[in-house]
């Protein structure tokens, strides 16, 4: 008798991108990244390897490998030295940079905090914000949108993160956080960046950034623990959590506050940044916009209740995040040898999701390039291939804040919406630029003409 011996599956090539050596593309990286990532998804669909400097760089453009690396793999990568040496001297252990049994455990702790029945309670201080940002707009008025959005959320985490009123102070706290995330993009942008550490003048920003930031954060941990009174915002809610009968200590606590204060006001802001751009240059989307929160309202105030009746603001602002992602890429770092779905990757291999690319790849998204909101449709989005579209990322590590978020964007669309219409100024060449912070912030900033709309 003989057996027949099947030969094992071999392996799937990765295709590579020519490039010079030594350096490999890590000046196209660095210059201009979005495009270099929408370029390799072009030219060589689901996967690509290039170099960033020594390193192997592997980018994923498909959703069955951004799967198979971000949930079926996940224990086989973690975020990496290069992120940790970026994040934590800015956030500590905070549950963006934590690994393994602390981001278990810490991710467990934190989890109802967010579930959507506990948010809703924050809805009436997000549309309270923004009813107060837009009276102080007149017609006519040119204003920095993004600067105006930073100035909002900024408040508003101050409001449901910290119970604090910190509208009149957001200038200084928020030109603190942009300095660390600036510090933090240009960490993950080099190949051997200056530490925090040392006495050069980015290095001495970074750190009087981190003082004032530092010194408020801790000071309202140290006011919340001497207080009697039970509160509802989410710094009283991660005091008063517990896991097998243990909490966090007041150094975890600064962790996970200064974590959310960044990314609780920075992706928010951007994507709404975005969302007013496109809808300038798109105005029939922005008046029908308008037509149903009119419809809704009836000219009283949004609630949190209200938004299951406005259905398409909603898929504006997820229209708007599948072009401008405020996370353009997620990326980890290969444990060990592992394959993507066949494709082999190396120990130390760094391999990006890159959604920016994802979300523009026409397999998935016809014109691609066209602000269409009616992808967004109910019946249309769950056509979409899982994680074709993902802008808060995949898997076990999907960002914690996603309802937040979309709940937010949702609110302050609506409320502003309900009271103006923005109009660009001319003459301006917008384009988005990640080399700002680690969020794809526009190039320069986007200046709009605010158009009180009549009666409101």
């Amino acid at each position: 008798m003989v057996t027949e011996i099947k030969d094992a599956p071999r392996a799937k090539s990765i295709p590579e991108i020519p490039e010079p050596p030594l350096l490999g593309s890590m000046f196209k990286h660095n210059a201009d990244r979005l495009t270099l990532y929408h370029r390799v998804a072009r030219e060589y669909g689901d996967i690509g390897l290039m170099h960033y400097g020594p390193f192997r760089l592997v980018q994923l453009n498909s959703p069955d490998l951004v799967r198979s690396m971000l949930v079926e793999h996940t224990a086989d990568f973690d975020k990496g030295d290069g992120m940790h040496k970026a994040f934590h001297p800015i956030i500590g252990n905070g549950l963006f940079i934590s690994e393994g049994e602390l981001h278990r455990k810490q991710r467990k702790l934190m989890a109802p905090s967010f579930q959507p029945r506990h948010i809703a309670s924050y809805a009436d201080d997000m549309v309270r914000y923004s009813e107060q940002i837009q009276r102080t707009w007149h017609d006519g008025q040119v204003v920095d949108i993004g600067h105006e959005m930073t100035q909002l959320t900024m408040s508003i985490v101050g409001k449901v993160l910290f119970d604090a009123e910190v509208f009149t102070e957001a200038d200084e706290l928020g030109a603190a956080m942009s300095t660390v995330l600036s510090f933090v993009n240009y960490s993950l942008s080099n190949l051997f960046p200056i530490p925090i550490t040392w006495p050069v003048p980015r290095s001495k920003r970074a750190r009087q950034a981190l003082t004032v930031l530092d010194r408020r954060i801790n000071q309202m941990i140290a006011d919340r623990r001497a207080s009697d009174s039970e509160k509802n915002d989410f710094l009283s809610v991660l005091l008063r959590a517990r896991e097998d009968g243990s909490g966090m200590d007041d150094k975890q606590l600064r962790d996970e506050s200064l974590t959310l204060f960044g990314a609780g006001h920075e992706t928010t802001a951007t994507a709404l940044t975005w969302t007013w751009y496109l809808l300038a240059q798109h105005p029939e989307i922005f008046a029908r916009v308008q037509r149903e929160v009119d419809t809704a309202l009836l000219g009283r105030t949004a609630t949190y209740a209200d938004l299951a009746q406005l259905p398409y603001s909603l898929q504006v602002f997820k229209e708007a995040m599948r072009l401008y992602p405020p996370a353009y890429a997620v990326s980890r770092v290969a444990l060990r040898d592992c394959d993507l779905n066949g494709y082999p990757i190396k120990k130390q291999d760094l391999v990006l999701a890159a959604i920016y690319a994802i979300h523009r790849r026409p397999e998935y998204f016809s014109n691609p390039e066209m602000f269409d909101p009616e992808r967004f449709t109910p019946e249309r989005e769950k056509q979409l291939p899982r994680y074709a579209y993902m802008p808060f990322g995949a898997g076990p590590r999907i960002c914690i804040g996603n309802h937040f978020a979309l709940m937010e964007g949702h609110l302050l669309l609506v409320t502003l919406a309900q009271h103006v219409s923005f109009e660009l100024v001319t003459g301006q060449h917008i384009v988005p630029d990640p080399n700002k912070t680690i969020t794809i912030r526009p190039h320069e900033p986007i200046k709009m003409v605010v158009k009180r709309r009549s009666g409101k």
